[in-house]
């Protein structure tokens, strides 16, 4: 894989976060340009070889290999509310136009009051025809998450987004509450990612492209899945977002709006024409890298060289 690599054009580039999102403030990817296409590595800083090498098969994917059509010219998408204060998490759902909402929870800086007043902020700019998620990141315990969702359950939730960490957590919480509850962490980080629908423990599965490998091993899952299916996103650049857009754009049925509308919460993109949604939507198609914005966004070359290094020892793995 490391030769394969010696045949390919890599990018580096490093674009700040208009607000921190899971603990970055800075969101960094080596593009990658191969006969096919462009892909992106993007994985986030804390994760080793071993769980970074799926994030460098999707990449290789979409700049390596031939691509299916895409079956829907338009793919509808919610608005992501990072850990924010409500004043601008209300700002951010207005300035969206989204029908859906999806507010970020449970952050370790924030108390229980926090998590309400956003939520609520979000409940209210959105509307009460609008649907309004939570993402909490599996940081409770059964009991916190039952009582946090039934406090919460008076905004309507459309589903809650892995409140706590395992399968059999998420099992006895769908017992003691009425909010869906949707697995995100337990699909992407498992060896089983069924096994929690196995069991009886969600509703709803959120699956990711980059961190499950690729298009292809993403539509194989959602073909075995039994429950409705969310793309989302690993918060990529407009290059990243590509695959998840697609996989959206080729699945035979979207119950729900996708998680695929953050590259607005970057300052910034390396292509001229950023998938950003317009009026809760995307429009299905592949941008290109704009060459000055490359360089524009080209880290430091201390740094440059620490995610070359990244990509490197994921081939190894993935070899």
């Amino acid at each position: 894989m490391s030769e394969i690599l010696e045949t390919l054009e890599l990018y580096p580039v490093r674009i700040p976060m208009r607000h921190r999102f899971r603990h970055v403030d800075h969101r960094e990817a080596v593009l990658i340009r191969g006969p096919n296409g462009w892909g992106e590595f993007s994985p986030f800083p804390d994760y080793p070889p071993q769980v970074t090498t799926r994030w460098l098969a999707a990449a290789l994917e979409l700049a390596c290999t031939d691509l299916p059509e895409p079956r829907r010219a338009t793919v509808p998408v919610n608005v992501t509310i990072p850990a924010v204060k409500p004043d601008d998490a209300s700002k951010l759902v207005t300035e969206s136009a989204a029908t859906t909402a999806k507010v970020k929870i449970g952050d370790p800086g924030d108390d229980e009051q926090a998590d309400f007043g956003r939520v609520a902020a979000v409940r209210d700019a959105i509307g009460p025809h609008g649907s309004v998620r939570v993402d909490v990141n599996a940081v409770w315990d059964v009991d916190t998450a039952a009582q946090r969702l039934s406090s919460l359950s008076e905004f309507d939730l459309q589903y809650a987004e892995q409140p706590v960490s395992t399968v059999e957590d998420m099992v006895e919480l769908r017992k003691r509450v009425d909010v869906p509850l949707a697995a995100d962490e337990l699909v992407r980080q498992s060896p089983h990612p069924l096994q929690v629908i196995e069991a009886g423990g969600a509703d709803v599965l959120v699956i990711k492209v980059q961190p499950m490998g690729g298009v292809a091993r993403v539509l194989d899952l959602a073909g075995r899945a039994e429950i409705p299916v969310v793309i989302s996103s690993a918060v990529e650049t407009s290059v990243g977002m590509y695959g998840g857009l697609l996989a959206a754009a080729l699945l035979p049925e979207l119950p729900y709006a996708c998680g695929l509308g953050t590259v607005s919460l970057l300052q910034g993109d390396p292509t001229g024409e950023p998938l950003i949604a317009s009026g809760g939507e995307l429009e299905v198609r592949r941008p290109e890298p704009d060459f000055e914005l490359l360089e524009q966004w080209r880290p430091e070359r201390t740094r440059a060289a620490e995610m070359l290094r990244r990509v490197r020892a994921a081939a190894e793995v993935l070899t």
